[in-house]
């Protein structure tokens, strides 16, 4: 939420709009002066609305409603550049949402390595009849992700940590899976 910040100056000041015959009433300058510190975040925000409404350069409390707006729900923990591209993001992934690409995506952005993903389904082109199935009866998907890092390096970052050098959260890639993937598809999540 934007608020009054001490200090800070309006680009219009509402005192050089009167007529000449009200600048020298001392009440009238101190209370356009109240106004105007009032007003001074408001009108700022208004003239910078292009870069508000840009994921790259809005604030933060901007971020989180502009997530809103585009239907993420970046993880709070999550770094500001991680929180700042999943926003940008997110009109191309809902349109591969429940796809194999979509999920390693999401997956990928959430977890900063790679996923190893085995679907049950499969597609298949035959000009006889009685040509068998392809893929499994049930549709299920099974999820590997793999630590990242744990060359002993040294630094600093956890072995098997995401970006920031955080642990995956099983529980957070649970719910992440189980929003991307179609509601009839089971899966398996397996932290290797």
């Amino acid at each position: 939420m934007r608020d009054g910040i001490p200090g800070l100056l309006t680009p219009h000041p509402l005192i050089d709009r009167l007529p000449a015959v009200y600048l020298e009433q001392d009440f009238l300058q101190r209370f356009l002066a109240a106004l105007d510190d009032v007003l001074a975040p408001v009108l700022l925000s208004i003239d910078n609305l292009p870069a508000h409404l840009d994921p790259r350069s809005a604030p933060d409390d901007f971020l989180d409603w502009l997530a809103q707006w585009v239907a993420v729900d970046p993880h709070e923990g999550s770094p500001p550049e991680l929180r700042r591209a999943a926003v940008r993001g997110a009109v191309a992934r809902h349109a591969r949402r429940g796809t194999v690409g979509g999920l390693a995506e999401a997956l990928r952005l959430e977890t900063g390595t790679e996923p190893e993903i085995v679907e049950s389904g499969g597609t298949a082109w035959s000009t006889g009849p009685g040509t068998p199935l392809p893929g499994q009866d049930r549709p299920w998907v099974t999820i590997r992700i793999r630590a990242a890092g744990g060359d002993g390096g040294g630094d600093g970052a956890v072995a098997g940590a995401g970006p920031g050098g955080r642990q995956p959260d099983r529980v957070r890639l649970e719910e992440l899976i189980g929003a991307e993937v179609p509601a009839h598809v089971g899966f398996t999540l397996e932290l290797l």
